[in-house]
């Protein structure tokens, strides 16, 4: 129920529980998986702790990339409904969850856990806090049915579809080889034999949950404003960010490395200068554009 100003946090509080359950399956995952017993073509990718240390590990860099960006949506769209001395806790936690960007912070080439990823994470507590008072503040509930609600549920079903592997992966087995290929060998990046998808957490599903995350944020009505502008852009760029790595990440793994295809997308996880970014900047303004579109169609119907 809406108790007072502002967007109900229905959309925010379901991201937070899709992010809580993947974390829970990758604390357990990075836990139970030993790396000196595994397979090297398994390996869980870059890591070397093990037990419930290494699950942490893993858990605390997940908390600065992805989760840290959208944590930054989550923190704008909290900040519709409570007051505007938020801003005291707002302003720190999207400056700390964007300490992420700074280059080595997260480094894909090395995936255990450093004391500098505390401080983006200590920004997800703070947006975290920040949804907890919305929602005190605005209610919990989930906005009303969107005209764009068919195409959000089409492109989340076909984003659910093609992170199956991550899935399995995610939970720690292979599925067998069909539609998708997962313990096939092939080459990494570095030209070392690895499984086609490696147990544990894939940059790709990474993507995924990032796309359906802004799928979820794009919904909630915000007050119009300059931070309703500014909210929309970012969930459109965090939209286009999540599917380009999300269709990179499926298409080097399930054609490339079956061997259907010899050219690959390149990477999209740093920003850069290259096709992909130009791809992802273009995508995220059209996104934009759209919810913009059905915001003022909401707001002023015929």
């Amino acid at each position: 129920m809406r108790r007072g100003g502002g967007a109900p946090q229905g959309e925010s509080l379901a991201t937070w529980a899709m992010w809580a359950v993947v974390l829970a399956m990758i604390l357990v995952t990075y836990w139970r998986l030993d790396p000196d017993t595994r397979a090297a073509t398994d390996d869980l990718y870059h890591v070397s702790g093990n037990g419930l240390a290494g699950g942490l590990s893993r858990v605390l860099v997940e908390l600065d990339f992805p989760i840290a960006i959208v944590a930054v949506l989550l923190a704008l769209i909290a900040i519709d409904a409570v007051p505007r001395r938020a801003w005291l806790v707002a302003g720190p936690a999207i400056a700390l969850c964007a300490v992420v960007a700074w280059p080595g912070v997260v480094d894909q080439d090395d995936l255990d856990a450093r004391w500098v990823n505390v401080v983006p994470a200590l920004g997800v507590g703070l947006a975290l806090a920040l949804t907890i008072a919305a929602a005190q503040r605005a209610g919990g509930d989930v906005a009303g049915r969107l005209p764009l609600d068919a195409a959000r549920i089409v492109v989340a079903v076909a984003v659910l579809l093609v992170s199956i592997p991550w899935i399995a992966a995610e939970l720690g087995f292979f599925l067998p080889d069909g539609i998708f290929i997962m313990r096939r060998v092939a080459p990494d990046t570095d030209g070392s034999p690895i499984a086609a998808v490696h147990l544990g957490h894939h940059h790709g599903f990474d993507g995924s949950l990032v796309a359906l995350s802004a799928l979820l944020l794009s919904r909630p009505r915000l007050r119009a404003g300059r931070a309703a502008t500014v909210t929309l852009v970012c969930v459109g760029v965090a939209f286009a960010y999540g599917i380009a790595n999300c269709v990179q990440d499926t298409w080097n793994e399930q054609l490339v490395k079956r061997g259907t295809l010899d050219w690959k997308i390149p990477s999209a996880i740093y920003p850069k200068l290259a096709w992909i970014w130009l791809v992802i900047i273009l995508l995220g303004a059209a996104t934009a554009l759209v919810l913009r579109r059905e915001a003022r169609r909401v707001d002023s119907p015929a």
